[in-house]
């Protein structure tokens, strides 16, 4: 019987990719080191962009399917990361994926097609309800999800951010849903976050290196975007610099959705470790850690 490691985390995302994305070199430093990963995706993606032109028949708006294929290339990312507690709130296809488009101000908002399902429109009680049993099961110490605005105003990053808050709050009313279990208290909840130092220094190496394309239209010494931080609103950085080859694996293995010429892998390709390898959080619970020369925490567990 295996023994339940002494630090556990756990992260609540939308869609398959989106934890790659974010936290794929803390996932896999986390695992190298014995603690404990939970990862939640909230739904199967079904709505996404298929960037495979022999897959373009399972888009939503064709014979439909690509969540059951997304549900392949979520297990191999989480194979690749060294995960091997990963779950869907609800259970597989509880919550179907929202849909969005594009504002005209550059972030995401609803489309005009949404499914019966979406997850936009789940009972924020129960889909929480679901998050209770698992954060009372797992007992993490620390949660990771989205900011209030889901970092583009994805509607199903949203309300991840919602679930997760609610979900948090529940789980730790010992009256609440005793048939869930034992109440938890989590004590630290982080958000992810893109510094905004970092990212200006990228853009400027990029397009010094005459890359116009990687993220295109973007200027180092300009407004940036709504998922990019302000450094002094950052509170911790986990250097998964010796993971970042796990974590660019995991991202081709969404072959869906992110493709090996754009603009992770451009980064990656032109700048090494050094932009993916370091994953940055804002604390939206709990109380900080000792620092590190940056004056941010390096470990998420860091004081605990």
């Amino acid at each position: 019987m295996s023994q339940t490691p002494e630090q556990r985390l756990l992260l609540v995302h939308a869609h398959p990719d989106d934890e790659s994305i974010g936290q794929g070199a803390t996932m896999a430093r986390y695992v190298a080191e014995g603690r404990g990963v939970t990862l939640v995706t909230c739904t199967a993606g079904e709505m996404g962009e298929v960037l495979v032109p022999e897959l373009a028949h399972l888009a939503y708006e064709q014979q439909g399917g690509l969540g059951e294929h997304r549900r392949g290339e979520i297990a191999e990312a989480m194979k690749l990361l060294g995960v091997t507690d990963h779950r869907w709130l609800g259970g597989f296809g509880r919550y179907h994926d929202s849909g969005m488009a594009w504002h005209a101000d550059g972030h995401a908002v609803i489309g005009e097609q949404v499914p019966e399902n979406a997850f936009w429109l789940a009972d924020l009680t129960e889909a929480a309800t679901h998050l209770v049993e698992v954060i009372r099961e797992v007992r993490p110490q620390v949660m990771v999800t989205y900011d209030e605005f889901g970092g583009y105003g994805h509607p199903d990053h949203i309300q991840a951010h919602r679930v997760a808050t609610y979900g948090a709050a529940l789980a730790a009313v010992p009256s609440y849903r005793r048939d869930l279990g034992e109440a938890w208290q989590i004590s630290k909840v982080y958000w992810g976050a893109m510094s905004a130092s970092r990212m200006r220094a990228s853009l400027r190496r990029l397009r010094e290196a005459g890359d116009t394309t990687t993220f295109e239209g973007m200027d180092p010494d300009g407004p940036l975007p709504p998922f990019v931080c302000a450094d002094e609103d950052l509170a911790a950085v986990v250097d998964g610099s010796e993971y970042v080859e796990k974590k660019m694996a995991a991202l081709a293995a969404h072959a869906t959705q992110i493709t090996t010429d754009g603009p992770f892998f451009a980064l990656s390709n032109n700048q090494g470790s050094t932009v993916w390898g370091s994953e940055f959080f804002r604390l939206a619970q709990g109380t900080p850690g000792p620092v590190g020369p940056e004056g941010l925490e390096t470990d998420l567990f860091a004081g605990l």
